[in-house]
């Protein structure tokens, strides 16, 4: 494969947006001029290809040659409204998409593609040529939000705060009133049966069981808004990892409804607790729920760069700013963050167990992966 220089730019490289492929064994980085892909541990860049015009979207199907890109940057390579399945082998467009409005989001799997638009999320199967196979309307959906599993689909529904669970095999809908505000961020677990949800206010993520859509468990990242730009389920369904802007990678046990312990681990979620953090007080009746949520059992400071402030950038979108915090879950005791921008890095987390079983989690490597320097 041909390799370059990642950008030749007076103003130094950007990226436009950073993905993780289904398994989290590589990322693709759109770029100002083209797009390239990394290893995901190590950080190692494994090809690149530069168009002289901008992608926005760089999406790979899973350890695949074909990607989804989406034009982008200052010069785009293609219209916003235009998704087009790259094969890198052929390197030409295999399969085009156009649409009415802008693509703001794709999730990609080998036989279907997930594309979400504005107010709209189309399944279409990954042949050729393509088909489309079903439409649903959603409220605002900006950030372009959607997850694929092998059997469902999640999005968001037709009123704020409401989640869409789809069975892909018959089309059949189920709704869940997950929050009262927009959705912020979302994520289904590696085996389909658990979803996790935050909303724009970004102090609790919710977690319900896809079978029957029943909430499961509460868990409370912060007092404080916040801004929640990723959530991330470990291969072994069990842990979850939320990152936000302030510049906090969070991790927490995730009840599920298979797990043998279910019923004596909802008691732990509900009665005594695994990760109270105000201990005892949590006990004291009439104090606000507060001092009885369940936080995080670790935590650790992730870098969001100088153009990680500001307005927050749609994850996944081909417009707005880079996205910043995402998860990439390696093993199920590793994670790698990644962040787009002009201080594009990569971050390797591992959580260690400590004293008195006490678990923690630990930053064991950075890099910026489009510069020097580590």
């Amino acid at each position: 494969m041909n390799t370059r220089q990642i950008i030749d730019d007076s103003q130094g490289p950007f990226s436009r947006s950073a993905t993780f492929n289904s398994d989290n064994s590589c990322f693709s980085v759109g770029l100002e001029d083209g797009f390239c892909i990394f290893s995901s541990n190590p950080c190692e860049l494994r090809m690149s290809r530069s168009f002289n015009a901008g992608i926005g979207l760089a999406a790979m199907v899973g350890q695949s040659n074909y990607l989804a890109l989406v034009g982008g940057g200052r010069r785009p390579r293609y219209p916003q409204n235009k998704l087009v399945i790259w094969d890198d082998v052929k390197q030409k467009a295999a399969i085009t998409l156009e649409f009415s409005t802008s693509v703001l989001g794709v999730r990609l799997s080998k036989s279907r593609i997930v594309v979400a638009l504005l107010n709209s999320i189309e399944v279409w199967a990954f042949s050729r040529p393509p088909e489309r196979l079903f439409i649903f309307e959603t409220t605002d959906n900006p950030l372009g939000l959607a997850c694929l599993g092998q059997k469902l689909l999640a999005f968001p529904g037709r009123s704020p705060g409401q989640v869409q669970i789809v069975e892909l095999e018959t089309g059949n809908v189920s709704i869940i009133p997950a929050h009262s505000t927009p959705l912020r961020a979302m994520t289904l677990s590696p085996d389909g049966e658990v979803l996790a949800t935050a909303s724009e206010a970004g102090t609790l993520i919710r977690v319900f069981a896809t079978s029957n859509c029943v909430r499961m468990a509460e868990l409370r990242r912060g007092v404080d808004h916040a801004i929640v730009f990723a959530l991330a389920i470990s291969p072994s369904n069990n842990l979850l990892a939320v990152t936000s802007d302030k510049s906090t990678l969070h991790v927490f046990d995730l009840p599920h409804p298979r797990n043998s312990a279910y019923r004596n681990q909802q008691a732990s979620f509900s009665d005594e607790g695994v990760n109270r953090k105000w201990g005892v007080l949590g006990k004291i009746p009439l104090l606000p729920r507060v001092f009885s949520d369940v936080y995080s059992f670790a935590s650790a400071h992730f870098e969001m760069g100088e153009d990680g402030l500001g307005p927050l950038p749609p994850l996944g979108s081909a417009l707005g700013r880079p996205p910043k915090g995402v998860i990439g879950w390696t093993d199920n005791d590793t994670m790698v963050v990644v962040g787009a921008g002009s201080d594009g890095r990569w971050e390797k987390f591992v959580l260690r167990e400590g004293e008195e079983g006490k678990r923690y989690c630990i930053r064991e490597g950075w890099k910026r992966y489009l510069g020097d320097g580590s």
